[in-house]
């Protein structure tokens, strides 16, 4: 069997924070959709109101993407072809429930402190600490928008 590709989506609120937050978190580059955008801007497939400026550049107004830095990527589209998140814009607000998927971020040994208070530098909130002794250390945190993920 051939092997699929995949990407996780994540529904928001505000797409581009997001993007921002999670390239930031995770060392991702955040895709950059101008060359595309400018393609479907003057060939009235899209219109202005789909895109705003972003970091010099033009972007999704709706959607933000972002991939690892070592992974292909598409230089016509801008979009990534390998370990890569998308966070696309809906209009409902999360749901009070827990997450049934979320990201787990792992710190170099020792450094879970570190990596802990940056994330927060960043917008994340601290949710509650899990310490299983032997088994591990990690807190539970949220960005921005209230999902959940784990810092270990």
């Amino acid at each position: 069997m051939r092997t699929l590709g995949w990407k996780l989506v994540v529904d928001a609120a505000d797409a581009p924070r997001l993007g921002d937050l999670w390239a930031a978190a995770l060392g991702y580059e955040l895709e950059d959709h101008s060359p595309l955008l400018e393609r479907l801007l003057s060939s009235g497939q899209i219109g202005e109101d789909a895109v705003f400026e972003h970091h010099g550049r033009r972007a999704w107004r709706a959607y933000a993407a972002v991939r690892h830095p070592d992974d292909p990527v598409d230089e016509a589209t801008g979009v990534g072809r390998g370990r890569r998140i998308l966070f696309q814009h809906v209009p409902e607000p999360k749901p009070a429930a827990k997450n049934r998927l979320h990201i787990d971020i792992h710190s170099e040994p020792g450094g879970l402190d570190a990596l802990v208070t940056r994330l927060e530098g960043l917008g994340a909130t601290r949710v509650r600490e899990v310490d299983q002794g032997p088994a591990g250390r990690w807190w539970v945190m949220t960005d921005p928008e209230g999902n959940e993920f784990c810092a270990a």
